[in-house]
């Protein structure tokens, strides 16, 4: 369990700092530069990633705490299609869900955290997709208040562009569903 605390803290810092210490942040872009600053953020988020990876595995077992009827899983897997569309979203310019929601890579995180808080129930579950939760809740709010503050209005998207961030959710969510989630996690979606 040292190991995915760890690496959720390592993970979770850098990708806060805009939560709790945004002018920091930006003091310390200015000073090193935007190229080092992403060269840390990149190191460090990398470090706390292969950390989580290794913990997570290693605490597979750990305790249950919930033991989530089958039905969840199958209520995870549709949550899961509407945050991979989400994640998408954030990165095809000028879609109907990033003119909604402005942060639709915070909106994904918090529906993948959630289904799989739905359908595992055990302490290394919990801590994960817990911190998951908390952080993306956070960050969302966090990045609206900025958007408000600085009268950010984002681009009016084209039914084009929309389709395109859904084929390529839903895609995604295809090739986990269909094998992927099995080969990385070791556990398939809906078994």
């Amino acid at each position: 369990m040292t190991y995915l605390l760890g690496g959720l803290f390592l993970f979770l810092i850098p990708h806060s700092l805009r939560i709790v210490a945004d002018g920091w942040r930006t003091r310390m872009i200015a000073r090193i530069g935007l190229l080092s600053w992403k060269a840390g953020y990149a190191l460090v988020s990398l470090a706390g990633f292969a950390l989580i990876v290794i913990g997570y595995a290693d605490a597979r077992t750990s305790l249950v705490l919930y033991d989530p009827p089958h039905f969840t899983r199958y209520i995870a897997g549709l949550l899961m299609l509407i945050a991979l569309v989400l994640v998408a979203a954030a990165y095809v310019p000028r879609n109907h869900f990033k003119t909604a929601l402005g942060h639709p890579m915070a909106a994904g995180v918090k529906l993948w955290a959630f289904a799989h808080l739905l359908s595992n129930g055990r302490l290394s579950d919990v801590i994960l997709f817990g911190a998951f939760l908390a952080w993306s809740v956070m960050s969302f709010i966090a990045a609206r208040r900025r958007d408000r503050a600085a009268g950010t209005v984002y681009p009016q998207g084209d039914e084009m562009r929309t389709m395109l961030t859904v084929i390529a959710g839903v895609g995604a969510w295809a090739v986990l569903v269909s094998g992927l989630h099995q080969v990385l996690i070791g556990v398939p979606p809906f078994a």
